[in-house]
């Protein structure tokens, strides 16, 4: 089988191309590592501090120390790989299908992960897993194991928001930041009372104070109308929302008692479009600073962008119809139950359909398996594992090198282009062609990009490493 077969080429004609010294190697690949996690890290943190509102003794003490420790990790798992790569080519005198991507990363990548500080690990766990499932769901169609679904990632989201909105209504069912966020997007007026989930006990809307003094205005303004407040455009808008706010239907279990649902649901959605729309403006701020100057024309679509408008559709969307479905599930059953929100987070994952990303319904799928199982540990229903965050980074960066040099066509693009910025482009240089003999297609998106190798250096015959009609070279 090919799989099992090996290939006896050096790991200079297959891997360090561009120079034949593998300490060299090595050594190239962690300095440009070394350059590029800096570069990284460093504003990282330092933005982190800034919106943490961390105090002077913080930067002073512990924000150099800790970019450095996160760059010796970025910068171990570049320099260790080439390492690893070739130490393994020595030892079994060849290559094998497995041994210059997963196995020449995995005790690269255990190794990095022992360097990097032990609050990021578990985050770092948790993107590389999500990013080899992919991988390997890549790998399977690709195969003809499994066939894609239509619109998988929005079914995905819908099980995942169905599953996260249920644990946000349960009591304890969501701690720390999943909590936090899911509040600040739906409101906490989705927050049940736990005390009593009955329709007895749902109060009636309580007669605020505020609402009094808003009509006791109007009836005032109904005997010496002012002609220049009516007269105004802002006026009449505002006049016209605070009736809708306060007339219509509302549930005596809805808790937002200054509007009824209707009004309720489209506020819900004005302020998360807007939210949206602002996030990826501000991701495209430092673009648009870029070209300011080169191309002054291009910036107005840091406003009109398309993106800009399917992430507030995303999210308004969202927001509004998980509301909504709440609000008819109480009228419906005249009570509010937290199993409402199974319901309504499966119909409120629709709204992906403005924003389709399979990144976002793997990322959140992998964080509620993560809740789930320490939820099953602390229940003591599922065993503890010491460790297991960093064995299952090592793991999952493994199968990740494994695809980036077997087949490079089934890993994430933006994977693939941080790993050519991590290596100074050096991952492209690799002698694809050669590993074509294990049947996976390596050099299908690197056609006519052949390595010039010396010949002084070489184990096989120059002729043999280059494809028919590959005329093109790379130093």
């Amino acid at each position: 089988m090919a799989a099992l077969s090996k290939i006896p080429h050096s790991c200079y004609e297959i891997g360090h191309t561009w120079n034949p010294s593998c300490v060299h190697s090595t050594l190239d690949i962690t300095a440009g590592a070394l350059e590029v996690s800096f570069k990284i890290y460093a504003p990282l943190y330092l933005i982190a501090a800034i919106l943490r509102r961390r105090k002077k003794e913080y930067y002073m003490k512990r924000l150099l120390p800790e970019i450095l420790q996160s760059t010796s990790f970025l910068t171990a798992n570049g320099g260790l790989y080439i390492a690893f790569f070739c130490i393994l080519r020595k030892l079994f005198g060849g290559f094998y299908s497995w041994t210059a991507g997963f196995g020449a990363a995995l005790p690269a990548s255990y190794i990095a992960i022992l360097l990097e500080r032990k609050s990021r690990r578990g985050l770092l766990t948790i993107y590389m897993t999500n990013l080899a499932t992919e991988t390997i769901f890549r790998m399977a169609v690709t195969r003809g194991i499994v066939n894609p679904l239509k619109h998988g990632e929005v079914l995905l989201f819908c099980m995942t928001a169905s599953l996260y909105m249920f644990f946000f209504r349960c009591k304890d069912g969501l701690k720390g930041f999943a909590f936090s966020a899911l509040k600040f997007i739906v409101g906490k007026e989705e927050i049940p009372n736990h005390s009593a989930l009955t329709a007895s006990a749902c109060p009636d809307p309580p007669e605020t104070r505020v609402a009094a003094e808003m009509e006791g205005s109007q009836g005032s303004q109904t005997g010496s109308p002012d002609p220049s407040r009516r007269s105004g455009l802002l006026a009449l808008t505002r006049r016209l929302l605070e009736s809708v706010c306060k007339h219509g239907p509302r549930h005596r279990c809805c808790k937002h008692y200054q509007e009824n649902c209707i009004a309720y649901c489209i506020k819900g959605f004005v302020r998360m479009f807007s939210v949206g729309y602002l996030i990826q403006c501000c991701l495209k701020v430092p673009s648009a600073f870029r070209q300011v100057f080169t191309k002054p024309s291009r910036l107005p679509s840091l406003f009109y962008n398309k993106e800009n408008f399917q992430l507030g559709a995303f999210l308004g969307s969202f927001v509004s119809i998980y509301k909504g479905t709440s609000c008819l599930l109480r009228w419906v059953r005249n009570l509010d139950d937290e199993l409402h929100a199974l319901i309504a987070g499966f119909l409120a994952g629709i709204s992906m359909f403005f924003y389709k990303s399979t990144s976002i319904s793997m990322y959140l799928f992998s964080k509620l398996v993560e809740t789930m199982y320490f939820k099953g540990i602390e229940s003591g229903r599922f065993p503890y594992f010491p460790h297991a965050d960093t064995f299952l980074y090592a793991v999952s960066t493994a199968i990740c090198f494994q695809a980036a040099v077997m087949e490079v066509q089934n890993l994430r693009p933006s994977y693939w282009k941080f790993l050519l910025r991590l290596t100074k482009g050096r991952f492209a240089l690799m002698n694809r062609h050669v590993l074509d003999a294990f049947g996976t297609q390596a050099s299908r998106d690197f056609k006519g990009l052949v390595p010039k190798l010396d010949p002084r250096y070489t184990t096989v015959l120059t002729q043999t490493l280059a494809p028919p009609g590959g005329d093109i070279t790379l130093g």
